[in-house]
């Protein structure tokens, strides 16, 4: 789970920057009862982030100040972008920008508002493991020609139905999901798997034949 703190009011000229973890016991904290081994560490990544005073939001639990919703509407598709932004001013913009896989622009609008919709023509489906097709969705925050923030995110359009019956509709086709729960562990490393290690994991899922996780 993504977190972070807002270290703004804090900061001097010169900083002396702890992270501290503690693994002992309290009632705050998921999990709280599991079948598997809590680890304690540091085990991801730690950044510090800088921004402009007007910027997409970092606070908006973890994530990152945007959202891409694709609604499927025959061959095209309608998607709904929203952002979440810190500390706006009047006369900024958002430019809201859609790429297809290769990083040409399929669709882009300039707006005062934090959520938009875009239409992508004849578009291309996400459609599982047989075709994993991605586009990204930009958002920049502007004044004049000046560029204040960006952020991105990578998403599918893709259609989907859940059936008693049927089992997993995607696209209007049976899509079976078979596959496996895993646990990020390993013997000498516990929580701590270095890059190789998923890597590998992914590999033996996907040698397996599964299609979902």
């Amino acid at each position: 789970s993504t977190w972070r703190v807002d270290m703004t009011e804090v900061l001097q000229d010169k900083n002396l920057i702890v992270v501290a973890v503690d693994n002992g016991e309290n009632d705050r904290v998921y999990p709280q009862m599991a079948d598997f081994t809590f680890y304690g560490g540091l085990y991801r990544d730690v950044n510090i982030i800088a921004v402009s005073n007007s910027h997409f939001d970092l606070d908006y639990y973890g994530a990152p100040g945007i959202k891409v919703t694709p609604i499927i509407k025959g061959n095209d598709a309608d998607v709904e972008v929203e952002v979440y932004l810190t500390g706006a001013q009047a006369g900024q913009e958002v430019i809201y920008t859609i790429k297809d896989k290769a990083g040409d622009i399929v669709a882009q609008t300039k707006s005062a508002d934090t959520k938009v919709v875009m239409s992508i023509s004849d578009v291309h489906l996400w459609h599982g493991k047989k075709d994993p097709y991605l586009y990204t969705a930009e958002a920049q925050l502007v004044e004049g020609d000046t560029v204040l923030d960006n952020v991105s995110t990578r998403f599918g359009c893709r259609s989907f139905i859940i059936d008693a019956e049927k089992g997993f509709i995607l696209n209007g086709e049976s899509y079976p999901l078979r596959g496996v729960s895993r646990h990020q562990d390993r013997w000498g490393f516990g929580n701590a798997l270095l890059p190789e290690h998923h890597e590998e994991d992914i590999e033996l899922i996907c040698e397996m034949g599964a299609t979902t996780i």
